[in-house]
């Protein structure tokens, strides 16, 4: 039996904490882009599934971070490589 549920596949996230994520921390949120404008920090990426994501909130969590958004972000639809013609 396969799992081809969305929560099984990899999406695009992006996360905000209140707060500075510090430098010492960030090698925790490898593959994420990290950005901070003084009072948000801003954690964006590609996540393996829902328990990768899971697990990027226990770390906000332990490290005391208070969640502010964690929202999936849509991709563009794939081409599937099928052509219509219009005239």
């Amino acid at each position: 039996m396969s799992d081809s549920s969305p929560a099984s596949e990899p999406a695009t996230y992006r996360i905000e904490v209140l707060g500075q994520l510090g430098d010492r921390w960030l090698p925790c949120f490898s593959g994420l882009a990290a950005t901070c404008d003084g009072e948000i920090t801003t954690l964006t990426g590609l996540v393996a599934d829902q328990a990768a994501l899971r697990g990027l909130l226990c770390w906000l969590w332990n490290l005391n971070m208070t969640l502010l958004t964690v929202t999936r972000i849509e991709s563009a639809p794939q081409d599937t490589g099928e052509r219509t013609e219009t005239q």
